[in-house]
């Protein structure tokens, strides 16, 4: 199957899924789940690429195996972070917002509209998946891998650095600053969007595969304007004082050096 087939099929699966999630969601008077499948979805639309797709064999599981990696690490983390916490709080403020309507209202602007954001941003993995040519593993493939790579380090050692500094009780009410997070406020923000670019690098190899751009471009933007980097800094810096002086030394998102010598860890 070629591209258009393949990513119409993966369209699909993903209505298919989503409407689903969204009925178990209604049971368990919880939106939060969607959270949980956004990379997992990923992981699916990957392996549904490589089993239809056409194109260069190699390729096809290297990609396939590439995002199955990330979704599944990503979706794992998020589930044990968020189990037995309840919705999170995002959706009950949507909740209240919408009261009796927030049943058919979650599907449309929750899951509908995450499931068509995950179908179009999955486009570099068709693109590779389908792709013939080149038939041979190519430089493109090396540098998306080795970006890929540097991306999945960022987010994972971001979230693991974040996760073991929250479980010390001694940390509450401080801003993490140690680790990666020295460097960049959003390590593991930073870490997802290179990652996707490192998928597209490997697309832009093949025929026509750089008309996937607006992939990694509408991550990108996603993850620094609207449900990453803007939405947490709102939310710290409201509640911790502390995180406005990290703001002040710590580069938001791409990686640097901090502009004055860190104090440690700052007290709120």
């Amino acid at each position: 199957m070629g591209f258009i087939e393949v990513w119409l099929l993966a369209l699909a699966a993903i209505l298919a899924a989503m409407t689903a999630l969204w009925l178990l969601s209604l049971a368990l008077r919880n939106a939060s789940i969607v959270d949980v499948a956004w990379g997992l979805g990923f992981a699916g639309v990957a392996a549904l690429a490589a089993l239809a797709g056409d194109g260069y064999g190699p390729r096809r599981l290297l990609v396939a195996a590439l995002a199955c990696a990330w979704g599944m690490r990503l979706g794992s983390y998020i589930f044990l972070r968020n189990r037995g916490k309840g919705e999170d709080p995002r959706y009950q403020a949507m909740r209240r917002g919408a009261g009796d309507r927030f049943w058919w209202f979650s599907f449309f602007q929750v899951f509908l509209l995450q499931g068509l954001l995950m179908w179009f941003i999955s486009a570099p993995l068709v693109a590779s998946a389908t792709a013939r040519r080149p038939d041979h593993i190519a430089l493109t493939d090396i540098a998306g891998l080795l970006v890929w790579a540097i991306g999945f380090g960022f987010e994972a050692i971001g979230d693991w650095q974040l996760a073991r500094f929250k479980m010390d009780p001694d940390n509450r009410g401080r801003v993490m600053e140690q680790g990666l997070w020295r460097y960049t406020r959003h390590p593991n923000y930073f870490g997802d969007a290179t990652l996707w670019w490192g998928l597209f690098i490997i697309a832009a190899g093949t025929t026509n595969g750089y008309l996937s751009v607006l992939s990694p471009l509408l991550m990108t933007f996603l993850l620094v304007r609207v449900s990453g980097v803007a939405l947490l800094e709102r939310s710290q810096a409201r509640t911790k004082p502390a995180y406005r002086d990290y703001i002040e030394r710590t580069s938001p998102f791409i990686p640097w050096f901090p502009r004055r010598a860190a104090r440690g860890t700052s007290e709120q």
